[in-house]
Protein backbone atom coordinates (compact mmCIF):
# COMPACT_ATOMS: atom_id res chain seq x y z
CA UNK A 1 0.00 0.00 0.00
CA UNK A 2 1.00 3.23 -0.75
CA UNK A 3 2.02 5.95 1.74
CA UNK A 4 -1.18 7.70 0.63
CA UNK A 5 -3.55 4.86 0.98
CA UNK A 6 -2.24 3.90 4.64
CA UNK A 7 -2.84 7.90 5.49
CA UNK A 8 -6.33 7.52 4.55
CA UNK A 9 -7.00 4.01 6.08
CA UNK A 10 -5.73 5.26 9.05
CA UNK A 11 -8.15 8.46 9.52
CA UNK A 12 -10.71 6.51 8.34
CA UNK A 13 -9.78 3.79 11.12
CA UNK A 14 -9.84 6.75 13.57
CA UNK A 15 -13.30 8.27 12.51
CA UNK A 16 -11.06 11.61 11.15
CA UNK A 17 -10.24 13.96 7.96
CA UNK A 18 -7.41 14.76 6.20
CA UNK A 19 -6.33 18.09 6.44
CA UNK A 20 -4.31 18.96 3.07
CA UNK A 21 -2.81 22.30 2.91
CA UNK A 22 -0.56 24.10 0.23
CA UNK A 23 2.03 25.92 -0.45
CA UNK A 24 4.37 26.75 -3.28
CA UNK A 25 7.86 25.54 -2.97
CA UNK A 26 10.68 28.45 -2.72
CA UNK A 27 8.27 30.82 -1.67
CA UNK A 28 9.23 33.64 -0.38
CA UNK A 29 12.23 32.08 -0.40
CA UNK A 30 14.29 28.24 -1.00
CA UNK A 31 15.01 28.49 2.79
CA UNK A 32 12.20 28.70 4.56
CA UNK A 33 10.18 25.70 2.62
CA UNK A 34 11.37 22.25 4.25
CA UNK A 35 10.57 23.96 7.55
CA UNK A 36 7.45 25.01 7.05
CA UNK A 37 6.33 21.76 5.76
CA UNK A 38 7.60 19.72 9.17
CA UNK A 39 5.84 22.71 10.95
CA UNK A 40 2.89 21.59 8.81
CA UNK A 41 3.01 18.51 10.31
CA UNK A 42 3.42 18.83 13.52
CA UNK A 43 0.32 21.73 13.41
CA UNK A 44 -1.95 18.88 12.10
CA UNK A 45 -1.53 18.77 8.43
CA UNK A 46 -1.92 14.75 7.15
CA UNK A 47 -0.75 15.32 3.68
CA UNK A 48 1.37 17.78 2.33
CA UNK A 49 0.46 19.61 -1.29
CA UNK A 50 3.45 21.25 -2.58
CA UNK A 51 3.49 23.43 -5.85
CA UNK A 52 5.65 23.26 -8.22
CA UNK A 53 6.64 26.83 -9.31
CA UNK A 54 5.34 27.56 -13.07
CA UNK A 55 5.68 30.85 -14.83
CA UNK A 56 1.80 30.74 -16.71
CA UNK A 57 -0.19 28.97 -13.41
CA UNK A 58 -3.75 29.36 -15.50
CA UNK A 59 -6.34 27.78 -12.92
CA UNK A 60 -4.40 29.32 -9.84
CA UNK A 61 -6.18 32.77 -9.05
CA UNK A 62 -3.86 36.24 -8.51
CA UNK A 63 -2.92 34.96 -4.74
CA UNK A 64 -0.74 31.72 -5.93
CA UNK A 65 0.03 33.40 -9.40
CA UNK A 66 2.16 35.84 -7.36
CA UNK A 67 3.65 32.91 -5.44
CA UNK A 68 4.70 31.29 -8.06
CA UNK A 69 6.15 34.64 -9.43
CA UNK A 70 8.46 35.00 -6.15
CA UNK A 71 9.53 31.09 -6.24
CA UNK A 72 10.24 31.83 -9.60
CA UNK A 73 12.59 34.87 -8.97
CA UNK A 74 14.36 32.61 -6.38
CA UNK A 75 15.36 30.53 -9.31
CA UNK A 76 13.54 27.49 -8.29
CA UNK A 77 13.26 24.63 -10.80
CA UNK A 78 11.51 21.32 -10.87
CA UNK A 79 15.03 19.59 -9.58
CA UNK A 80 14.85 21.91 -6.90
CA UNK A 81 11.77 21.14 -5.64
CA UNK A 82 12.45 17.27 -6.36
CA UNK A 83 15.50 17.83 -3.72
CA UNK A 84 13.38 19.79 -0.84
CA UNK A 85 11.16 16.45 -0.89
CA UNK A 86 14.07 14.40 -0.61
CA UNK A 87 15.45 16.75 2.52
CA UNK A 88 12.05 16.33 4.06
CA UNK A 89 12.50 12.82 3.79
CA UNK A 90 15.52 13.16 6.27
CA UNK A 91 13.18 13.49 8.92
CA UNK A 92 9.99 12.00 7.82
CA UNK A 93 9.22 9.22 5.89
CA UNK A 94 5.50 8.47 6.59
CA UNK A 95 3.37 11.95 5.83
CA UNK A 96 2.07 11.58 1.93
CA UNK A 97 3.71 14.72 -0.30
CA UNK A 98 1.39 15.30 -3.73
CA UNK A 99 3.06 17.80 -6.27
CA UNK A 100 0.90 19.88 -7.67
CA UNK A 101 1.78 21.91 -11.25
CA UNK A 102 1.43 21.82 -14.90
CA UNK A 103 2.49 19.08 -17.33
CA UNK A 104 5.15 21.42 -19.53
CA UNK A 105 8.05 20.73 -17.49
CA UNK A 106 7.00 17.47 -17.02
CA UNK A 107 7.33 16.92 -20.53
CA UNK A 108 10.49 18.71 -20.61
CA UNK A 109 12.06 16.69 -18.12
CA UNK A 110 10.59 13.59 -19.83
CA UNK A 111 7.85 11.32 -18.10
CA UNK A 112 9.93 8.63 -16.56
CA UNK A 113 13.13 10.53 -16.07
CA UNK A 114 10.43 12.45 -13.68
CA UNK A 115 8.68 9.57 -12.46
CA UNK A 116 12.51 7.97 -11.40
CA UNK A 117 12.96 11.01 -9.48
CA UNK A 118 9.92 11.62 -8.26
CA UNK A 119 10.04 8.25 -6.45
CA UNK A 120 13.67 8.07 -5.39
CA UNK A 121 13.54 11.34 -3.93
CA UNK A 122 10.18 10.29 -1.82
CA UNK A 123 7.30 12.28 -3.80
CA UNK A 124 3.78 10.10 -3.47
CA UNK A 125 1.38 11.58 -6.24
CA UNK A 126 1.01 14.02 -8.69
CA UNK A 127 -2.01 16.95 -9.50
CA UNK A 128 -0.98 17.86 -13.17
CA UNK A 129 -4.08 20.45 -13.46
CA UNK A 130 -3.66 20.75 -17.43
CA UNK A 131 -3.52 17.14 -18.24
CA UNK A 132 -7.12 15.79 -19.00
CA UNK A 133 -8.06 11.98 -18.15
CA UNK A 134 -8.16 11.94 -22.28
CA UNK A 135 -4.26 12.62 -22.65
CA UNK A 136 -3.19 11.12 -19.42
CA UNK A 137 -2.66 7.64 -20.75
CA UNK A 138 1.23 7.43 -21.29
CA UNK A 139 1.78 10.07 -18.49
CA UNK A 140 -0.27 7.52 -15.74
CA UNK A 141 1.30 4.56 -16.63
CA UNK A 142 4.50 5.97 -16.15
CA UNK A 143 3.32 7.14 -12.75
CA UNK A 144 1.98 4.01 -11.92
CA UNK A 145 4.78 1.71 -12.35
CA UNK A 146 6.97 3.86 -9.70
CA UNK A 147 3.89 3.31 -7.78
CA UNK A 148 3.06 7.08 -8.12
CA UNK A 149 -0.32 8.37 -7.23
CA UNK A 150 -2.57 10.63 -10.06
CA UNK A 151 -4.64 12.95 -8.91
CA UNK A 152 -7.19 14.07 -10.98
CA UNK A 153 -8.98 17.63 -10.51
CA UNK A 154 -13.49 17.11 -10.72
CA UNK A 155 -15.25 20.63 -11.22
CA UNK A 156 -19.03 21.62 -11.05
CA UNK A 157 -19.14 21.55 -14.16
CA UNK A 158 -18.03 17.71 -14.99
CA UNK A 159 -20.19 15.56 -16.57
CA UNK A 160 -21.39 12.74 -15.88
CA UNK A 161 -19.38 10.98 -18.37
CA UNK A 162 -15.95 12.68 -17.52
CA UNK A 163 -16.31 11.85 -13.98
CA UNK A 164 -16.43 8.02 -15.04
CA UNK A 165 -13.20 8.79 -17.01
CA UNK A 166 -11.58 10.80 -13.79
CA UNK A 167 -12.21 7.82 -11.92
CA UNK A 168 -11.32 5.40 -14.26
CA UNK A 169 -7.46 7.08 -14.35
CA UNK A 170 -6.76 8.58 -10.61
CA UNK A 171 -5.17 6.93 -8.01
CA UNK A 172 -4.62 8.00 -4.28
CA UNK A 173 -8.04 10.59 -3.89
CA UNK A 174 -10.19 12.41 -6.42
CA UNK A 175 -9.60 16.33 -6.18
CA UNK A 176 -13.02 18.11 -6.53
CA UNK A 177 -12.62 21.62 -7.07
CA UNK A 178 -15.82 23.37 -5.30
CA UNK A 179 -16.20 26.65 -7.01
CA UNK A 180 -16.24 27.35 -10.80
CA UNK A 181 -13.23 29.83 -11.64
CA UNK A 182 -9.92 30.26 -10.32
CA UNK A 183 -8.08 29.04 -7.18
CA UNK A 184 -8.87 31.67 -3.77
CA UNK A 185 -12.52 32.77 -5.27
CA UNK A 186 -15.39 33.54 -4.32
CA UNK A 187 -17.48 31.46 -1.18
CA UNK A 188 -18.62 28.49 -0.91
CA UNK A 189 -21.65 26.66 -1.43
CA UNK A 190 -21.76 23.82 1.21
CA UNK A 191 -25.06 22.23 -0.05
CA UNK A 192 -23.89 21.98 -3.27
CA UNK A 193 -20.64 20.92 -2.77
CA UNK A 194 -22.57 18.24 -0.37
CA UNK A 195 -25.08 17.24 -3.22
CA UNK A 196 -22.12 16.75 -5.54
CA UNK A 197 -19.97 14.60 -3.42
CA UNK A 198 -22.84 12.45 -2.72
CA UNK A 199 -22.78 12.10 -6.81
CA UNK A 200 -19.26 11.75 -6.93
CA UNK A 201 -19.20 9.00 -4.70
CA UNK A 202 -21.98 6.74 -6.78
CA UNK A 203 -19.01 6.72 -9.09
CA UNK A 204 -15.71 5.92 -7.13
CA UNK A 205 -14.81 4.39 -3.63
CA UNK A 206 -11.88 6.39 -3.50
CA UNK A 207 -11.48 9.10 -0.96
CA UNK A 208 -12.95 12.61 -1.90
CA UNK A 209 -10.83 15.81 -1.06
CA UNK A 210 -12.33 19.43 -1.73
CA UNK A 211 -10.11 22.27 -2.44
CA UNK A 212 -10.68 25.93 -3.32
CA UNK A 213 -12.69 28.62 -1.17
CA UNK A 214 -11.86 27.03 2.66
CA UNK A 215 -10.43 30.30 4.45
CA UNK A 216 -10.81 29.22 7.80
CA UNK A 217 -11.76 27.15 10.52
CA UNK A 218 -15.04 27.23 9.89
CA UNK A 219 -15.07 26.03 6.25
CA UNK A 220 -12.56 23.21 6.92
CA UNK A 221 -14.62 22.05 9.72
CA UNK A 222 -17.85 22.28 7.30
CA UNK A 223 -16.31 20.43 4.74
CA UNK A 224 -14.81 17.92 7.05
CA UNK A 225 -18.34 16.70 7.55
CA UNK A 226 -19.17 16.04 3.76
CA UNK A 227 -15.25 15.27 2.24
CA UNK A 228 -12.40 12.91 3.12
CA UNK A 229 -10.18 15.64 3.09
CA UNK A 230 -9.93 19.27 3.00
CA UNK A 231 -7.50 21.28 0.85
CA UNK A 232 -6.39 24.20 1.83
CA UNK A 233 -4.24 26.73 -0.35
CA UNK A 234 -4.81 30.26 -1.21
CA UNK A 235 -5.62 31.45 2.71
CA UNK A 236 -2.09 29.79 3.58
CA UNK A 237 -0.49 31.33 0.62
CA UNK A 238 -1.72 34.60 1.23
CA UNK A 239 -0.67 34.55 4.59
CA UNK A 240 2.86 34.31 3.86
CA UNK A 241 2.22 37.03 1.06
CA UNK A 242 1.05 39.10 4.14
CA UNK A 243 4.38 38.60 5.99
CA UNK A 244 6.98 39.12 3.47
CA UNK A 245 8.42 41.93 5.44
CA UNK A 246 8.57 39.67 8.78
CA UNK A 247 9.79 36.29 7.25
CA UNK A 248 10.56 35.26 10.68
CA UNK A 249 6.77 35.04 11.80
CA UNK A 250 5.66 33.16 8.77
CA UNK A 251 6.08 29.47 9.92
CA UNK A 252 4.34 30.22 13.32
CA UNK A 253 1.19 32.13 11.59
CA UNK A 254 0.90 29.01 9.24
CA UNK A 255 1.30 26.92 12.14
CA UNK A 256 -1.51 28.85 13.82
CA UNK A 257 -3.86 28.58 11.15
CA UNK A 258 -3.46 24.59 10.44
CA UNK A 259 -3.69 23.90 14.09
CA UNK A 260 -6.93 25.81 14.06
CA UNK A 261 -8.48 23.86 11.08
CA UNK A 262 -7.06 20.81 12.62
CA UNK A 263 -8.82 21.76 15.81
CA UNK A 264 -12.50 22.40 14.33
CA UNK A 265 -11.78 19.44 12.10
CA UNK A 266 -11.07 16.81 15.06
CA UNK A 267 -14.11 18.53 17.00
CA UNK A 268 -16.63 18.08 14.56
CA UNK A 269 -15.26 14.99 13.81
CA UNK A 270 -15.62 13.77 17.53
CA UNK A 271 -19.54 15.03 17.34
CA UNK A 272 -20.05 12.82 14.05
CA UNK A 273 -18.43 9.71 15.67
CA UNK A 274 -20.79 10.52 18.77
CA UNK A 275 -24.13 11.10 16.58
CA UNK A 276 -23.09 7.40 14.80
CA UNK A 277 -22.56 5.69 18.03
CA UNK A 278 -26.59 6.98 19.73
CA UNK A 279 -27.99 5.96 16.28
CA UNK A 280 -27.26 2.44 16.69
Amino acid sequence: MTRLGRCFKTLQSRGRKALIPYVTAGDPGPDITVPLMHAMVKSGADVIELGMPFSDPMADGPVIQRANERALAQHMTLHKVLAMVAEFRRQDDTTPVVLMGYLNPLEVMGYKEFARAACENGVDGMIIVDLPPEEAQDFVAVMHARQLETIFLIAPTTTDERIRKICAAASGFVYYVSLKGVTGSASLDIKAVADKITHIRSHTKMPIGVGFGIKDATTAAQIARIADAVIVGSALVKTIEDLLDQPDRIVKEISSRISAMRKAMDENDAELLQQHAGSK
